[in-house]
């Protein structure tokens, strides 16, 4: 992809990558998250987020019955979701460079495309299940690049100050509540229309997030034009970020606390097969966690001032996994859920690290860094996802679930100590 001025002739001129956005007087009168959307690229951004992500959840369930019709393997069904985390790191680093040294509004564009080509190929009659899965690893390299790179681009649009976190916090939103409702909208929509006639509408899907990016974004130049190898730009920008001490430790707050969190959601089916709660009480544990991240976001974002939102972080960072303690005294469903809410509640320290990574990385590594970060936390979920399920071949759903909040807890104490001394965070210890 060389780059090209040609899109200038069709936009604005480029402004600052780093200045905000000119506000209107009512977008200065509004507060919290309404105040996000007079901003018309972020009403772009926003609906394409929705859009793709809405599309990627209808694909997994879609390619998995599919695959599974076509092999009547559980196991194979079951790759279709573990290839959605495990090319993550290999998007995430090889191919990290990308997110800088492109114009970002190309690369959205063309990431969006790239997934619509894959859906596509899955569609065609006759395709084996080895190309199937193979469209799904490319699909899951390219993720990192799109999200790391839109992230970035979040900062350009809404400013790099207190909007740039609730922008953040939205589009987390927007994804915990794709999960809810794309399960049920996957699982609704193939009772009416086949498995390959539900990846067309994926493919819809990523067109029209592609367009909305193309149409509603503004041009912007690259951050960091280079001539060097792109994979060996990507690494080098990586190894400059995990070498500096303030950045790694933010990296490890982002990403081992939810190495251990998706413990009672991978655990869910037998542990709900322990209480006979059928699938009903599985579909409860399963939505406990993203009802109370959305809770946490939405109250944290909107409620809480940016100063404050900064001194609680640390601390929810250290009880998040606290809950997951109560799984000891073998609770029913009702007591589960009970704990499972106030665990994604917590998850809302993220609002006070998104600021302070921001002002960490420098701004011609930032898409870099955002890329960096997306990938490193689909692989240690991906991670935590494998180690929870063999520790619960040996000690059961309850126990594991038991041992990853006191082991995540004493990891996050010590991470928040580590932030304390080198992040800088002294503010909030």
């Amino acid at each position: 992809m060389p780059y090209e001025n040609q899109d200038t002739a069709t936009t604005q001129a480029p402004t600052s990558p780093t200045a905000p956005p000119p506000e209107s007087e009512s977008a200065r009168t509004r507060t919290g998250y309404a105040r996000l959307f007079a901003v018309g690229e972020f009403r772009a951004v926003f609906l394409a987020h929705a859009l793709s992500l809405l599309g990627v959840v209808v694909s997994e369930i879609a390619l998995s019955v599919l695959v599974y019709g076509l092999t009547g393997s559980a196991l194979m069904s079951a790759l279709v979701f573990a290839l959605g985390f495990l090319p993550y790191l290999v998007g995430g680093t090889l191919l990290a460079g990308v997110a800088d040294r492109f114009p970002a509004r190309r690369v959205l564009v063309l990431c969006d495309l790239v997934c619509a080509g894959c859906v596509a190929v899955m569609v065609l009659p006759g395709v084996p299940v080895v190309v199937l899965l193979a469209m799904r690893c490319a699909l899951a390299v390219v993720s990192p690049v799109f999200q790391g790179t839109r992230t970035a681009t979040l900062a350009d649009v809404l400013g790099d100050g207190e909007p740039f976190v609730l922008g953040r916090s939205l589009l987390r939103i927007v994804s915990q509540s794709a999960l809810l409702a794309g399960f049920g909208l996957g699982g609704v929509l193939l009772t009416a229309v086949t498995p390959r006639d539900a990846l067309v509408i994926t493919v819809g899907t990523f067109l029209a997030s592609a367009a909305l990016l193309r149409l509603g974004t503004r041009w912007r130049p690259a951050r960091a034009a280079t001539g060097s190898a792109l994979v060996r730009e990507s690494l080098a920008g990586a190894w400059q970020l995990v070498v500096d001490r303030r950045v790694r430790a933010l990296l490890l707050l982002f990403w081992v606390p939810p190495m251990f969190a998706v413990a009672p959601e991978v655990l869910a089916a037998p542990y709900a097969d322990q209480l006979g709660s059928g699938p009903i009480g599985l579909g409860l544990l399963m939505c406990a966690m993203p009802v109370g991240a959305i809770m946490g976001e939405l109250y944290v974002g909107a409620a809480l001032r940016s100063a404050t939102r900064d001194r609680i972080a640390l601390p929810l960072v250290c009880v998040a996994l606290l809950p997951y303690l109560g799984y000891a005294l073998r609770p029913g469903l009702g007591w589960s859920l009970t704990l499972l809410l106030p665990a994604g509640v917590a998850s809302a320290y993220t609002l006070g690290l998104d600021q302070r990574f921001l002002e960490a990385v420098p701004p011609e590594l930032r898409g870099r860094a955002m890329t960096l970060n997306t990938a490193g936390l689909m692989t240690v979920q991906g991670v935590g996802m494998t180690l929870a399920g063999v520790a619960a071949e040996f000690a059961g759903a309850r126990t594991t679930v038991v041992w990853a909040g006191a082991l995540g807890t004493a990891c996050c104490v010590l991470l928040v100590l580590s932030a304390s001394r080198r992040a800088g965070w002294t503010s909030c210890v």
